[in-house]
This record gives structure tokens, sequence and C-alpha cells, in this order.
């Protein structure tokens, strides 16, 4: 009898330990973070689930076209064949859209961001790529006949760019990432951009000790503005890790923090009194 009741006092604690956690790690995933960006983030250790777990909707990461796989990777992939393009976020992205209603976030209605940074020839890379953006189109922001329409995911190409490929495509399923110092200069290629980016020591070099140069605060401030005018959202890439850095990029209208310090990057969003700057 002793032992019946003291088993059925275990199972009973295990379960309340249980609804606890899973209390806490759907309200860790509730919140989706509106202006954070995992940076590199299959080099994490269960990449796409670690971001999505952080509430991250702006996710990255590096291919390589290796003979005709897009592999994921940050150096050439010699020993790395199962590390597809396909098996680490485009299947798993699918089978949780699927479960959440055709969402990413069942509390979130926008797009997430893809962002796939190319390492190898571009237009040989995206014409491996096209197949498999086809076979989840379902899931993908498209643009039809020069209207964009909005998906659970969003692709957006970095790095080796296809700019003429998909500046000529009328009907397409990913858009590039504009190098943020071209803005003023890529006024006639619509529907094609939709964030534009640079390395943080290309646009800045305040390192986030004592005050904020004027100088440099206007230089970035006018450069968001002109993107924002564009409808393309901010992101500067190598950035300091610094609370003092996150708050002068929100403050200048810098839409997307980048990390590879997800953690630290959630609660700092998650409790951040900055607001983003309003521009015209």
């Amino acid at each position: 009898m002793k032992l019946t009741i003291t088993v059925a006092s275990c199972v009973k604690t295990l379960i309340f330990i249980s609804l606890i956690f899973t209390q806490f790690y759907c309200k860790a995933q509730s919140t989706p973070l509106l202006n954070g960006f995992a940076h590199n983030d299959y080099r994490h250790k269960h990449p796409l689930f670690d971001a999505l777990d952080n509430g991250f909707t702006n996710i990255e990461a590096d291919i390589f076209l290796k003979n005709n796989k897009l592999i994921v990777a940050h150096v050439f992939p010699y020993f790395k064949g199962k590390r597809t393009l396909e098996n680490l976020y485009f299947k798993p992205l699918s089978e949780r859209i699927a479960q959440n209603n055709g969402k990413v976030y069942e509390n979130y209605n926008k797009p997430v961001i893809l962002m796939i940074d190319v390492k190898t020839n571009a237009n040989d890379t995206y014409e491996a790529l096209k197949p498999l953006l086809e076979k989840y189109s379902s899931i993908l922001t498209h643009l039809e006949d020069g209207k964009i329409v909005n998906g659970a995911v969003t692709v957006v190409l970095s790095g080796h760019k296809p700019y003429d490929m998909i500046g000529n495509e009328q009907s397409r399923l990913a858009f590039i990432d504009e190098d943020l110092r071209k803005v003023s200069r890529d006024t006639t290629m619509t529907n094609m951009f939709t964030m534009a980016s640079c390395k943080y020591s290309r646009m800045l070099k305040w390192d986030g000790k004592g005050s904020f140069p004027e100088a440099e605060r206007n230089r970035l401030c006018a450069f968001v503005s002109i993107a924002h005018r564009m409808g393309e959202k901010v992101r500067l890439w190598a950035s300091p890790e610094r609370k003092a850095v996150w708050d002068e990029l929100l403050k200048c209208g810098v839409d997307l923090i980048n990390t590879d310090r997800l953690v630290t990057l959630r609660q700092y969003l998650n409790s951040n009194t900055v607001t983003l700057a309003k521009v015209d």
C-alpha cells in the first residue's frame, strides 16, 4: 500500500513538473521577436529550433552548392553532405507551419524571414535552389505578375546575389538583401529587395563605449530613412554585441538586431524600453 501511494505521488509530482515546464516553454515560444535576427543560425547546437524556441523571426543560413546539393556550412563542406538546406530548414519549417495553421508562430501573422547567404557562384546556386523553392512554394512569399504575395516564410538571398536572374523574373519565390550603402541608387528595382544590410564597420566606427558620435548617428539615420521609404528592413551585421549599441541602433530605426547570442538578445528585446525611431 505504501509503495502504491509512493509511486502515485511520484507520478503526480512528475506531471506537475512537466506542466510547469510546458507552460514556461510555450511562453518562451509565444513571444516572436520583431527586431531579432539569428545570425549564422546553423552554427548553433540545434539549427533553426534554437532560433524558433527563442522567438526569432529572422534566421540566416549559409549555403554551398556541392555535387548539385545545397549544403549548409560556414566553410566549404567537404564532409557535410547530410546537412542540406532542405533537411535543416525547409522540411522542418513546412512541418511546423502545417501544425500551426499555416504560420511559423501561432500568434504571428507576418512572414518569417529565411536569409540564405550564398557562398558559391550566384547563378549556379540560384538555379539549383529554384526546384527546392518550387517544392515548398505553398509556404513561401512570392512575386506574381509584379505583386508580392506574402506566405509564412520569405526567402531573402544574400552573399553572392543573382541580381540579373532575379531582376528578369516576373514570378519568383526569392528576394534579395540589398547593400544598405546603395539604397539611393536602386530606386528602379522594385519588388526585388525586402531588406537592406551592410557590415557595421562599413557604416559606423563607434564600439559602444562613450557617447555615440553625432555625425555617425546622422549618417545611419539617413540611410535607414531611405531604406524605409523603399519598403526595406535594415540590418547591420557584425555589430558590437553591447546593449549601448543595440539601444542606439533601435533609436535610429534599425529594424533588425543581428546576433549570435540568441538568449541574450531575447532577454534584451523582451525587457527593452527603447522604441524604434520614427523615420520618414
